[in-house]
């Protein structure tokens, strides 16, 4: 950023600073969701989002001046950022177990996942043309607004349980979970977390998730523009194609996952939906790098990014499945393990197009998604004995 006088290789360590607190918080955040509830882990983290972001445009040149502090100011802005923003996941799939029966999760996970498709969306175009006709600071003020009516609503409106708001009459509550274990129910330690097989497969899987994912998160939009000749403008509202499909095919995949784990059990749903969703995306995210036509380009990756969200749903459902009392903390858990996946996607990507091309770069996306799949043919295949015990600790009250 000529600005303030940053190099490239500065603004990467700015945004490695919110992926690491992103990364680190996400079990302790998921832990304070499972211990305080939803509603004001939520709100304060949504607050503290709103913050950083306001900090993030004054604090360079305004109350910090040279290159140095400039650099160390906002590295520590964007931690806290990102530690703030860990809770948004694991956490809402803490409040998506308290409200929803378990053959709604896989539908209520995808509304989250929709808004993130609809955020990333809306991100490109509009931080481009507000940056283009406010300036850079004014741009991270005005999407700071949204954080702070976020925190209002977590803090006003919303419940940890069903049972404490007043618009949940108790017709409502039998059908919500009618078996829901006490709230005092004992949290299981980490330990004893990681000793299950599952859970560290599907740590595991998602680790694929963040890789993939990352690709289009970072590298699309610079793909578009120096590849394929969109201007900067043009390339913000292509890239946003992508996510705006993502957005519609996110429920999709919630209703067909809880549908199937109805009929042929939970993991089987959740498998059927992401072997089918990651095998699309990785054979479309390789077409899209060998096909030269832009309208072709542009469809093969709208379809890619949407197979992804069709997948989204069932993991985050799987998640809360196996974690019972522990949703927040396994679905940090899981979320680290995806960001730590985009992590090294984010870093080798650039190192791959710079010695080997797009073409490699976006193929080893493909070879992940297809990894993953993979993955899915062990998750919830246990012996015969393991199930037995699995069973006898009552599926509802996952």
């Amino acid at each position: 950023m000529p600005e303030l006088g940053l190099t490239k290789t500065e603004m990467g360590q700015i945004f490695s600073s919110f992926l690491c607190g992103y990364a680190i918080f996400q079990v302790p955040a998921g832990r304070l969701g499972d211990a305080n509830g939803p509603r004001i882990t939520l709100a304060v983290a949504a607050l503290l989002w709103g913050v950083t972001s306001v900090l993030t445009g004054v604090l360079p040149k305004t109350f910090v001046a040279g290159t140095t502090a400039v650099l160390i100011s906002l590295v520590a802005v964007r931690f806290v950022l990102g530690a703030s923003e860990a809770a948004t996941f694991p956490v809402g799939s803490r409040a998506i177990r308290n409200w929803t029966p378990p053959s709604e999760r896989a539908f209520a996970n995808a509304f989250m996942m929709a808004g993130s498709a609809s955020a990333a969306a809306a991100s490109a175009p509009l931080v481009s043309w507000l940056m283009l006709r406010f300036g850079w600071r004014p741009a991270f003020y005005i999407t700071s607004l949204f954080a702070f009516a976020i925190a209002a609503v977590w803090y006003l409106v919303v419940r940890d349980h069903p049972r404490d708001h007043r618009w949940v009459n108790q017709k409502e509550l039998q059908w919500i979970n009618p078996d829901r274990a006490s709230p005092r129910a004992k949290h299981a330690s980490l330990f004893h977390v990681l000793r299950d097989r599952d859970i560290l497969f599907l740590s595991l899987s998602y680790t694929c998730e963040g890789y993939v994912l990352f690709i289009f998160v970072f590298w699309l939009y610079i793909y578009l523009v120096e590849v394929k000749g969109f201007s900067m403008l043009n390339g913000g509202l292509v890239a946003s194609l992508p996510w705006l499909a993502a957005l519609a095919c996110a429920p999709i995949g919630g209703f067909v996952c809880d549908r199937l784990s109805e009929t042929r059990g939970r993991f089987a749903g959740a498998r059927t939906v992401i072997i089918i969703g990651y095998g699309l995306s990785g054979a479309l995210l390789f077409a899209a790098a060998t096909l030269h036509g832009r309208v072709a380009v542009i469809a093969a990756l709208c379809v890619s990014v949407a197979a992804l969200y069709f997948a989204e749903p069932a993991f985050w459902a799987t998640a809360v499945h196996l974690s019972k009392e522990n949703a927040g903390a396994v679905s940090g858990l899981m979320n680290t393990a995806g960001i730590v996946g985009g992590i090294v996607s984010t870093s080798l990507t650039p190192v791959i197009v710079k010695h080997f091309g797009w073409l490699p770069a976006l193929g080893s996306g493909a070879a992940v998604a297809l990894l993953c799949a993979c993955l899915w043919i062990v998750i919830g295949r246990r012996s015969p004995m393991q199930s037995l015990a699995q069973n006898s600790r009552s599926e509802n009250l996952s």
